[in-house]
């Protein structure tokens, strides 16, 4: 898959287009439809300096609300598991089909409420070499 032209300039910023953001948001719901069976009921992303954040509501899963009252801890420790791998593919998604250098992805999940919030930091050092 070709990248799109997502970096611009001698500053290597990344642009913020629609057409950017909507590859953004196609990436991010293929990963959930990969590890959950579905995609995202919202979906915002926004592009701020070498930033860029999905604020997502996802879909409660059967299997997790069989958990939670079953097991809890388990329940828990399957979540952190999850999001764990939700950012290693995003991670290894980005970087390949958009060629951006990445310094760091960090998400936090709410399971309560379903919302995940996850940052991507451009890698700063070698966006401006």
């Amino acid at each position: 898959m070709n990248p799109i032209p997502a970096i611009a300039g001698d500053d290597m910023t990344l642009v913020d287009s629609n057409e950017t953001r909507k590859k953004l948001s196609a990436i991010y719901n293929e990963i959930a439809k990969e590890l959950f069976g579905f995609g995202t009921t919202l979906l915002r992303v926004t592009i701020e300096n070498q930033m860029i954040t999905f604020q997502a509501k996802h879909r409660r899963s059967p299997r997790s609300q069989a958990l939670e009252g079953e097991a809890p801890a388990l329940k828990l420790e399957v979540d952190f598991r999850m999001s764990l791998l939700y950012k290693k593919k995003l991670r290894e998604r980005l970087e390949e089909e958009m060629g951006l250098p990445l310094e760091a992805v960090l998400r936090d999940y709410d399971a309560p409420t379903q919302w995940a919030i996850t940052n991507v930091i451009l890698a700063e050092s070698e966006l401006n070499t």
